[in-house]
């Protein structure tokens, strides 16, 4: 009965199981720099000392993208093609598939002052994702989710989903991760400290998160010892009745 509850073990987020360097745990930058995919959408906004000459790459409505929400950016944005390119204004098709935003940028401004502008014009290129979007799905809240930030870390993603109930594995969380070559299925501890150093602590976009229920909900028990009890009890009065009332017969 009382091995079948729940325990911290369980529940308890990056615990220490005597395999943490020391009490400060210096964690290690294991996260490379994201690679655009494609139907990834960037948000692209060209800025100059000339308002005026670089209105032409900028979306209608990117002033007040952000009010907008996804949508706007989804229609404002630039979609990356199957091919890998996106649609830029003037310059026509880049390619952008495999590169990380940094270098679009820099790409982007390249070929914006080879084809358009002079180094006089002092141009500006904003390159970033349309917003982080990742699924969360089975024993945590399920759902399509998009966070504003450039980094999001596994905990903050489940957090923002509702969390984990305390009938869901953390020891074991799915995440299903797109490559250019197909998914990968990928395992995470999350109760385990050590979980900060796997290359998914932090997620990127179209990231699946998958989580599992524990064994003991699948075979009905209890999350406490309590409930544990009252379900035998319950079990040992139907029983009981059972006994008595094909006795009398």
């Amino acid at each position: 009965m009382f091995s079948s509850c729940i325990t911290n073990k369980d529940l308890v987020y990056l615990q220490d199981k005597g395999t943490a360097i020391d009490s400060t745990f210096q964690v290690k930058e294991l996260s490379k720099p994201y690679r655009v995919q494609v139907n990834d959408i960037l948000s692209i906004s060209v800025k100059a000392l000339d308002d005026e000459l670089v209105g032409i790459f900028n979306p209608v409505g990117d002033s007040n993208s952000s009010s907008q929400g996804q949508a706007g950016l989804y229609f404002n944005g630039f979609t990356v093609d199957l091919h890998g390119n996106i649609e830029f204004p003037v310059l026509g098709e880049i390619n952008v598939l495999g590169y990380t935003i940094d270098e679009i940028k820099d790409k982007v401004e390249s070929e914006l002052l080879n084809q358009y502008f002079k180094e006089t014009a002092e141009i500006f290129v904003t390159v970033k994702l349309s917003g982080l979007r990742y699924t969360v799905t089975g024993e945590a809240g399920p759902g399509v989710f998009t966070l504003f930030q450039d980094r999001v870390n596994i905990i903050e993603a489940l957090a923002n989903a509702g969390d984990i109930p305390a009938t869901g594995d953390r020891k074991d969380i799915l995440v299903i991760r797109q490559y250019p070559d197909g998914q990968k299925i990928h395992h995470i501890d999350l109760t385990d400290i050590n979980a900060m150093y796997s290359p998914f602590y932090y997620i990127q976009p179209n990231d699946i998160i998958l989580v599992k229920p524990l064994k003991r909900k699948a075979i009905g028990a209890g999350q406490t010892a309590i409930q544990n009890l009252t379900t035998i009890a319950s079990i040992l009065s139907v029983l009981v009745s059972t006994y008595f009332l094909t006795r009398n017969l």
